[in-house]
């Protein structure tokens, strides 16, 4: 029971990392971007290149891949996504699927539709034995280094000038500016950070989780069940939900595996009959 509670510990700290960057694009930016998962998919083959072809060591490639994923979002959200701020949330819906499926076939033009998964580094490989439990080395890593990230991600938005400046953009963009806010260059910077975080996430998790050009879709559910239920308005509520949705999600394979994937649906659709907000988010402000 302990070990598949940790596994589900890691699975949701993977999960709150993966989904954080679209938890505050759209709560903060209230901005629908269906294409995060393209750039958490884009980190996991940046990592993966870089370790097979170029003998890049694995914790060298987590930086790399968040600073990519960045570039590559700051790039397309001054070309493409800020085209698409005033426009509906239905038509922003259908813009970033339109995304993800070209980065779909890119992904399986370039890399093959093989699942990819790349070796945890040697001082993370193997299992930690105590007692008669044993415990992943890299999962052990995991948990403490998106434990650390989702503190710092906290701290930086509640506590910073950066992040003062955000909650002013978001809340009033004319009262922003008249204050001497740059509003275009915050926006492009929040973005910028959610897109470098899923790439992170996608490097992260690439010797854990397979990696094939499917991955936007195949995790665009987990994306939305963790802003659904932890609500877009604060970063403890989608830490929370990504938690509970890992152990849930473990669990429920093991424990009873005939039905096991459909308790996170179950869940998620419980959450939204009783708190449409999300359990620990407040009414999004329209």
């Amino acid at each position: 029971m302990l070990t598949n509670l940790f596994d589900g510990v890691a699975l949701g700290m993977l999960l709150f990392v993966l989904a954080v960057g679209l938890s505050v694009t759209l709560g903060l930016m209230n901005f629908i971007n269906l294409a995060h998962g393209a750039f958490a998919m884009a980190g996991g083959y940046v990592a993966v290149v870089l370790m097979r072809h170029y003998g890049v060591p694995f914790f060298l490639c987590l930086p790399i891949a968040f600073l990519t994923t960045a570039i590559a979002g700051a790039i397309l959200e001054r070309t493409l996504y800020v085209r698409l701020y005033d426009k509906s949330h239905l038509e922003q819906v259908m813009f970033t699927i339109g995304l993800t499926f070209m980065a779909m076939a890119t992904a399986d033009y370039f890399m093959g539709a093989s699942p990819q998964i790349v070796d945890a580094p040697p001082s993370l490989a193997g299992n930690v034995s105590i007692g008669d439990l044993e415990f992943s080395r890299y999962k052990i890593f995991v948990i403490v280094f998106c434990a650390v990230l989702a503190f710092g991600l906290q701290t930086a938005l509640t506590k910073t000038r950066f992040g003062s400046r955000l909650r002013a953009a978001v809340d009033d963009q004319r009262v922003a500016q008249g204050l001497g806010i740059d509003v275009t260059k915050i926006f492009a910077m929040t973005f910028a950070l959610g897109s470098g975080l899923a790439g992170l996430a996608g490097a992260l998790g690439s010797p854990i989780i397979s990696l094939d050009p499917i991955f936007p879709l195949k995790y665009m559910i987990y994306f939305m069940i963790v802003v659904s239920v932890g609500g877009v308005t604060t970063i403890t509520g989608p830490f929370l939900a990504s938690l509970l949705l890992g152990v849930a999600d473990v669990a429920g394979k093991y424990y009873v595996p005939t039905v096991g994937g459909f308790i996170i649906y179950t869940l998620m659709v419980a959450v939204l009959i009783f708190r449409p907000q999300g359990l620990f988010g407040r009414p999004v402000k329209r």
